[in-house]
């Protein structure tokens, strides 16, 4: 297939891209290059598919809906998986323009381009943080997930009901994938396995959040490319068991599902900042804090939907998964 991969420079979506190629599709990798991190980085990734055929950059912004729907039209994907999003739930409380801009507009311009130029699966990054509010744990597709605690999470909870409005009036297949707590070699630097390996590297204090009572879904990226590559080719069917006198948010009538993708395992911080100081060689420097505007104490995910749909198994644990990351970071910063 040709498959239109959006946010292609960052994290997830240059190795997604990778993975596609290495399964025989074409790539069409859309990437604006935000300033919201490193561009050093981003273009680093890109410099990957240097010698790789069947891989087209295109440099473009998603809120140009305008320009979006020419791509659609000269291009034609037979399939989308769009990973671009203005990223980080701190942030959307000093920007919330980037993420209206990104999030909301941006999606729209891919929803338009998917029913005017139709494809045969769309796939969509969602969030674990669409959860908010809520305690019950492990965190399930059929949960309601009515009370965003950041407006980076009301953003991505709006993409999976924008989804479904198109999917239920147009019939476009769409995947939305709550992902949780990503890591791995060719990480986001804003992300907390980058802050907290530079600081101890550095002999900075690394900031713990909620006085150290976090606990995250840890999600090896590896695990994460393997079942966002395998739903691509699961294309969803209207299901026989929603009802609409008691509907289920992760099904529908139309041709919409919902999964998590996730490690399945809900890793407290402290246990991740030990495994992290093993594989460094060195102790972190720890500031504990009270918790932040927008966070959430602790992620969990049930992946038996996905297991179930795909066999989505994740393998990577963080005793291996953390001493991997450190050494791309090591040989990509010559440290």
């Amino acid at each position: 297939m040709k498959v239109l991969v959006t946010g292609a420079a960052g994290f997830i979506g240059h190795q997604v891209s990778h993975q596609l190629l290495r399964r025989g599709h074409t790539v069409l990798g859309l990437d604006n290059l935000s300033p919201y991190y490193d561009t050093n980085l981003k273009r680093a990734r890109l410099a990957t598919f240097a010698d790789r055929e069947g891989f087209v950059f295109l440099e473009q912004d998603l809120a140009d809906v305008a320009t979006v729907r020419q791509l659609f039209a000269t291009h034609r994907p037979d399939a989308v998986i769009h990973l671009a999003a203005q990223a980080g739930v701190r942030y959307s409380l000093d920007d919330p323009g980037a993420y209206i801009q990104s999030n909301l507009v941006g999606f729209s311009g891919i929803l338009e381009g998917c029913r005017q130029f139709p494809v045969s699966h769309l796939v969509y990054a969602s969030s674990s943080s669409v959860y908010g509010l809520n305690t019950k744990l492990p965190f399930a597709e059929t949960d309601r997930a009515d009370h965003p605690a950041s407006l980076y999470a009301a953003t991505k909870r709006s993409n999976e009901l924008m989804a479904h409005a198109y999917s239920h009036l147009f019939r476009i297949p769409v995947t939305g994938l709550r992902f949780f707590t990503v890591y791995g070699p060719w990480g986001r630097p804003d992300m907390a396995p980058f802050i907290f390996t530079q600081a101890i590297i550095e002999g900075t204090p690394i900031r713990i959040f909620n006085n150290g009572k976090m606990r995250r879904d840890f999600t090896y990226i590896d695990d994460i490319v393997d079942g966002v590559c395998a739903i691509l080719t699961h294309v969803p069917e209207p299901s026989a068991h929603w009802a609409a006198d008691s509907p289920l948010p992760d099904i529908s009538s139309a041709p919409f599902r919902l999964y998590n993708i996730g490690n399945n395992q809900s890793v407290p911080l402290e246990t991740f900042i030990s495994v992290l100081e093993e594989a460094l060689g060195k102790k972190a420097v720890r500031e504990y804090l009270p918790m932040q505007p927008g966070d959430v104490a602790a992620t969990y995910a049930r992946i038996e939907s996905l297991r179930e749909a795909v066999g989505f198994c994740p393998k990577t644990p963080v005793e291996e998964g953390v001493p991997r990351f450190v050494a791309w970071y090591r040989k990509y910063y010559g440290v």
